[in-house]
């Protein structure tokens, strides 16, 4: 296995753009995305994930046509891909409309990468997957394509990605990564990769399938917490108590975790407690605390409609054709992310009953949110337009400055989801 590392990068998003600039500060990367709108942006100096330092992505651009010892090159061409000696995998791993995993973006990128591989090349999966996957699933794909063999010919890893869409603290460097290999040599070589543009270090798991189980098992952990404190939600307001005051009177003691009730969405939480399932299932075992925490999470949007329209009916609301602002699309704020949100499950909920909804969202992308929902985002919101009822769903900057009090002084029914609008004007709240 050569050790000098000429890296192919494969899904441009927002795993792999990070990491292909990161590295290619160090080593000759290749970029590579099957969207050939993506690279077009990407050459531009554009990304409309906000994930990317941008001034860093010019660097490495330029860096690799001034020297062939490292930068980034942008491609979608797959022959591109064959100049390489490490593949890293960064393709997104869905799930399907039944919530079973969806490995269709992986094996194909699988499939690419096994026509590009020669005898002594690492391929690194970041992937999220259950545990196995890589080994039982991926690596079959890879020989076959390739004709060589596993553990003989070519070498695999697994390093689960840590990206956080949005935040600017836990970047890419900054935060500890999972490594592992298929063989011992193999580990420590991808384990010095890694920490060649990390600051705080890795953490090498004994093999890949226990790195696989890691990654699930972060976001599992995260679904089940917030699970509990929705669970929380329902039950306060049937009680007719506040959840955050409960939270916070709660928390004054020392071991209690301050989690908040909250819609679940984007490409993790939401998605990877179902490929540990998925694998639970396969062994045998029917999980339980999983399935119910997804349960919960799942029901909160149509809570928060049918809350909605309670809240309104009390105020003497004609439902049929009632105006509904719902604030904000993507999964967090200030963030234009709108992966598996279940903002859009309130739309649909209100306009099952008739509602009329308008959705703004400042950050969201107006022309992935119609491909990929079917809903068109308002340009700005109209202020002359009277709404019966706002349901605050995303905390974006943009929204803290929003004139609710006008809106409370015409008698409009405010729900805020995130806590942070003015309690005195809002009529309910998680």
């Amino acid at each position: 296995m050569t050790r000098e590392h000429k890296i192919a990068v494969i899904g441009l998003g927002y795993v792999g753009l990070p990491l292909a600039i990161e590295f290619g500060k160090k080593y000759p990367v290749i970029g590579f995305d099957i969207n050939k709108a993506r690279i077009a942006e990407l050459v531009k100096g554009r990304d409309h994930t906000h994930e990317a330092d941008l001034a860093g992505l010019q660097e490495v651009i330029s860096l690799y046509f001034c020297t062939n010892k490292k930068g980034l090159k942008l491609t979608n061409d797959e022959q591109d891909i064959h100049e390489a000696n490490i593949y890293i995998v960064t393709v997104p791993t869905p799930i399907d409309r039944f919530n079973n995993p969806d490995l269709t973006p992986l094996l194909k990128a699988s499939a690419t990468v096994g026509k590009a591989l020669k005898p002594g090349n690492i391929v690194i999966y970041e992937s999220t997957v259950y545990p196995g996957c890589t080994e039982e699933d991926c690596v079959p794909v890879l020989e076959k394509y390739s004709g060589l063999v596993f553990n003989k010919d070519f070498y695999c890893g697994y390093s689960p990605e840590r990206i956080n869409p949005g935040d600017k603290v836990n970047t890419l460097v900054k935060i500890k990564k999972i490594t592992s290999g298929s063989t011992p040599e193999t580990a420590d070589i991808i384990d010095k990769l890694y920490n060649s543009i990390l600051q705080n270090g890795t953490h090498k798991a004994p093999n890949i399938k226990v790195a696989e189980a890691a990654k699930a098992v972060e976001n599992a952990q995260r679904d089940v917490n917030i699970s509990f404190m929705n669970e929380l939600a329902l039950i306060c307001d049937r009680a007719d108590i506040d959840t955050n005051d409960v939270i916070e009177a709660a928390g004054t003691k020392w071991n209690f975790l301050k989690y908040r009730p909250g819609l679940v969405g984007g490409h993790c939480i939401s998605v990877d407690p179902y490929y540990l399932a998925h694998k639970a299932r396969a062994l045998g075992y029917d999980p339980q605390v999983i399935l119910s925490g997804r349960n919960v999470n799942n029901s909160i949007a149509k809570f928060i409609a049918d809350k909605t329209l309670k809240l309104m009916i009390q105020k003497g609301y004609k439902i049929l054709g009632a105006r509904v602002l719902i604030l904000g699309i993507t999964f967090k704020e200030n963030c234009p992310d709108c992966r598996n949100t279940k903002v859009v499950d309130i739309a649909n909920e209100l306009e099952e009953f008739g509602c009329r909804v308008d959705i703004y969202d400042p950050w969201a992308n107006v022309e992935t949110v119609k491909r990929e929902y079917g809903k068109d985002l308002l340009q700005e919101v109209d202020q002359q337009q009277h709404y019966d009822a706002i349901i605050a769903c995303v905390s974006h900057d943009q929204f803290k400055s929003f004139d609710f009090k006008k809106y409370k002084g015409q008698g409009t029914v405010i729900f805020d989801v995130k806590g942070f609008v003015d309690r005195s004007l809002v009529d309910s709240r998680l």
